[in-house]
């Protein structure tokens, strides 16, 4: 989302000639009312007590992280951006007719000469707002925005409305005062039944009033929401100036206190149990390193807290990683992260969660599967709100921080999470990217993501994996973790391959998501010394592959330069994908992450009863585009059509950023998949949807679901201008049987397209964001996946217009039978594991374990196979060579007996 600065903030506009005019007839008789705030709770400042860093403090919420540094005992703005805002999370002004008193003392950075300039109060800031959602405003004017009362760089007192652009509420015509430092103060008051505000600015050493007094009457409600401190340059983007705050102080009848809206030094915990092993990941507020550095855990096993572990914050992260083994507690085990913060006294902050027993005594195992989260939504351009508007979020829709979705969620009861990827967006999560200042810009977007979730993380193991716009980029071809070419920005540094970021940079990110994760499989960095994280997580005998999908993929561009390919488009209308895409150097998933798929596919141990991969985006290019597209950077301003149309005049496309490219590598992928009855679970692609892969010929491998976009700003979609082959009857156009276009075979089973609609905000809704629903039955081996929207409530709603779907284990090896080998009848064991080798090649064919005692193992060409049969959790094993596949399934059963 962009970044717009209001204009002329202090240039005296005539439509508030009556406002101030009421303001400057009843100024009088304020200064000589009594203000006293009464009784109520209060708030002060500690910087004078706080290390020289990033972080405001435990109450306090600053936009952005890297616009604000406490130095010296006081909070000081670094930033010369418009409405740069420091917000009290803690309390909230409520409309009850109370007092309310605020003072603190203001000194100018730089900018002296800055005429519109000004620093001051934020008061009422997001009244129809979650307290969090209304920490986020600055910036610019909008609804909700709030009342800025202060000083400006002349000396002069004002009370401005920020919901309207040009508005004052007082603003009299004041002699300049040459100013350095002031104490700032307000005062909210009853007078003949209106609320009244009152400004002044006093001597900071003798408490004398050395400014005009500017009050006035405050209109009803008004005077209700968040409270901030504000530093603002100014519109005119050339302004150096630049404010410092200490000793604020609020108190008040009309305040309400909320202690545990604390947004730090804890932010969140993420964590994972597999195999008896827990590993705990707690996020930290970028703490000084003169800070205390330990968090200890502790756990409740039997009723009473003890310490289980003690670690250290890292940096640049700001995390700090545990790890228990041998973890066998058959119940749910409360643990609570413990950190004391050094001021003028201790401060003990305490973070709590349930570590969920694993779940294998479950018959079903649910998984929640997010993507693409987006805080804000903006107009769509047709609707005449263009995306260029001068306006804020909280005028349009700020979704932040998703807490209606978030207890609808946790209706349906999810025993693992995973976050596909672009939990930030660089551009838009809210603010523009800051690539100046990376670290502290990912972690302030990172943190907002973190909040939302955190009633979910702590609470579920999580698998969460970060994408291409975690790293600051709109595209990633990881090349193995090489730097792209210096001296290339944006879409042509991304076409060359590789990180644009620097290697410390990815490795932060990878480690605020991706640290908790059970131990890489091969461990070893990529080049740069960039890590790596794919891995399998086994919760409850569900085993879950995790797959990077960027970090070792090949730059197309490089590898096909008649394509003309820029930002992953085809430019050249001559050159055919399909064909002259084919090439055998082009890496997807790299070597040393199929040699994890091949392992991971027949290691059936820790009683693994079914297997699924979850990564970050669709081995297909599922979406179309208008005819004389060339690039999908029209998708925003595509028209989104009526609920039942079907929109004619679009063609398949050949998007290089999904993994539709390259092909020989997305069939290699497929085929140690299949060999695991894998069910594919993605995000990335902004189009909620699910298909059956085909390999060589159509629905001959797994099935993957493609989860919707959280938050959506870039609404795919699937309009193919020829009807799918095969369709089930009475399904849409849209389904069946299709060659994507880079030839691969896939078969389209469901889609949620973009469709209008009246639920607001519209542009939210209409793109068809929410998530996805898969469930995985222990007895019968089915798997049912679904595709939910964002506003529906479990309880009363459904899935999306095509789901469920409902599957079976085997459907995943779609791949139609050539040969059979014996019915195989196993007594002796409870849940046998079947593994089929072909003994000319010497190659597992496929690995399973049965819910039953009775399988005939199918295969695909005749010739002599082994078949072992056992317990890996016990190694207990006997093997069956030279056994010869018939073309007829019926042949002489084969009698196992342990």
């Amino acid at each position: 989302m962009r970044n717009i600065c209001f204009e002329n903030l202090f240039r005296f506009p005539s439509k508030i000639g009556t406002l101030m005019c009421l303001g400057v007839s009843i100024l009088g008789a304020l200064i000589l009312a009594s203000c006293a705030a009464g009784g109520g709770p209060s708030f002060q400042s500690d910087w004078e007590f706080s290390p020289d860093g990033p972080w405001a403090g435990p109450e306090l919420w600053a936009n952005r992280l890297q616009d604000w540094h406490v130095s010296g005992g006081q909070l000081e703005c670094l930033s010369t951006l418009p409405l740069r805002t420091v917000h009290l999370t803690t309390m909230r002004l409520q409309e009850n007719g109370g007092g309310f008193w605020s003072r603190v003392i203001v000194k100018k950075l730089a900018g002296e000469d800055a005429e519109e300039s000004a620093a001051g109060f934020l008061l009422g800031a997001g009244k129809d707002l979650d307290f969090r959602a209304a920490s986020l405003i600055h910036h610019a004017y909008g609804k909700q925005a709030g009342l800025f009362a202060g000083i400006d760089g002349q000396g002069r007192m004002f009370v401005r409305d920020l919901e309207h652009k040009d508005v004052y509420l007082i603003f009299p015509a004041q002699e300049p005062l040459d100013w350095d430092e002031i104490l700032l103060e307000a005062r909210v008051f009853q007078e003949d039944g209106r609320d009244m505000l009152r400004v002044v600015g006093r001597d900071p050493a003798t408490d004398k009033v050395v400014t005009p007094q500017v009050a006035t009457v405050i209109p009803d409600g008004r005077l209700q929401g968040g409270i901030a401190l504000v530093s603002h340059a100014g519109p005119d983007r050339e302004s150096e100036a630049r404010f410092a705050f200490r000793d604020w102080q609020a108190s008040g009848s009309r305040l309400e206190h909320f202690p545990e809206r604390n947004l730090g030094p804890l932010v969140t915990a993420l964590f994972t149990l597999s195999r008896g092993t827990l590993k705990l990941t707690a996020q930290f507020m970028p703490l000084s390193s003169e800070e205390n550095q330990r968090v200890d855990l502790f756990i409740k096993p039997n009723g009473s807290w003890e310490q289980a572990a003690s670690s250290s914050i890292l940096r640049p992260s700001f995390t700090a990683a545990f790890r228990i083994e041998s973890w066998r507690y058959d119940h749910d085990v409360p643990f609570r992260l413990e950190y004391a913060l050094h001021r003028k006294s201790d401060r003990r902050f305490v973070l709590e969660g349930i570590i969920k027993r694993d779940p294998f005594h479950k018959d079903a195992l649910t998984m929640l599967s997010m993507s693409c989260v987006k805080q804000v939504v903006k107009p769509s351009r047709r609707s005449g709100g263009g995306l260029d508007q001068e306006t804020y979020p909280w005028d349009w829709g700020i979704l932040y921080p998703h807490a209606g979705l978030t207890e609808q969620l946790k209706k349906h009861d999810p025993d693992v999470l995973f976050f596909a990827g672009d939990q930030v967006y660089e551009g838009s999560s809210p603010t523009r990217a800051d690539v100046e200042h990376a670290f502290l810009d990912y972690l302030y977007k990172w943190y907002l993501w973190c909040i939302s979730n955190r009633p979910l993380t702590t609470r579920i193991p999580t698998l969460a994996i970060p994408d291409d716009h975690d790293v600051y980029h709109g595209n990633l071809w990881g090349a193995g973790g090489k730097a792209t070419p210096p001296g290339l920005r944006g879409a042509a540094a991304q076409d060359q391959g590789g990180y644009k970021m620097s290697p410390e940079f990815v490795n932060m990110v990878e480690a605020t998501q991706t640290s908790h994760m059970p131990d890489p499989f091969d461990p070893a960095p990529v080049d740069q010394g960039i890590g790596v994280y794919f891995t399998e997580c086994n919760i409850g005998g569900l085993s879950i592959a995790v797959v990077e999908d960027r970090k070792f993929k090949s730059a197309p561009k490089r590898l096909l330069p008649e394509a003309g390919i820029v930002n992953g488009w085809v430019q050249n209308p001559d050159w055919n994908p399909r064909i002259q895409g084919r090439i055998p150097d082009a890496v997807l998933l790299g070597e040393r992450q199929l040699r994890f798929l091949e392992h991971w596919a027949g290691d059936w141990s820790n009683r693994t009863w079914m297997k699924a991969v979850v990564s970050q985006t669709l081995f297909a290019n599922v979406a179309t585009l208008p005819q004389d597209a060339t690039s999908d950077g029209v998708v925003p301003s595509l028209e989104i059509p009526e609920p039942g149309t079907y929109v004619r005049g679009d063609k398949l496309v050949s998007d290089f950023d999904s993994n539709g490219w390259p092909q020989e590598g997305r069939d290699r992928a497929l085929r140690l998949f299949r060999k695991a009855f894998a069910t594919h679970i993605v995000g990335d692609q902004h189009l909620a949807s699910t298909c059956q892969y085909g390999v060589d010929e159509w629905r001959d491998a797994g099935f993957v679901i493609v989860s919707p976009a959280t938050g959506n700003l870039f609404p795919r979609r699937w309009w193919p201008p020829e009807p799918g082959r095969n369709r089930d009857p009475g399904s849409p156009d849209y389904t069946g049987n299709f060659e994507d276009g880079f030839g691969n075979k896939v078969t389209v089973l469901a889609v949620a397209n973009p469709r209008k609609t009246e639920r607001h905000p519209s542009r939210h809704h209409e793109l068809a964001t929410g998530y996805s629903i898969i469930t995985f039955h222990k007895q019968s081996r089915e798997i049912e996946l679904s595709n939910w929207p964002y506003w529906a409530d479990p309880d009363t709603d459904g899935p999306f217009e095509g789901w469920p779907i409902r599957i079976h284990q085997a459907d995943n090896y779609g791949r139609g039978a050539q040969a059979w080998l014996p019915q195989l009848h196993i007594e002796g064991l409870e849940t046998p594991v079947v593994q089929v080798i072909e003994q000319s090649s010497d190659q597992v064919i496929y690995t399973l374990r049965l819910s039953g005692h009775e399988f005939q193992p199918k295969v695909f060409v005749p010739g002599l196979y082994t078949i072992r049969v056992g317990e890996p959790d016990s190694q207990d094993w006997m093997s069956f060579p030279d056994v010869r596949a018939s073309v007829s399934k019926d042949v002489p059963p084969l009698e196992v007996k342990f």
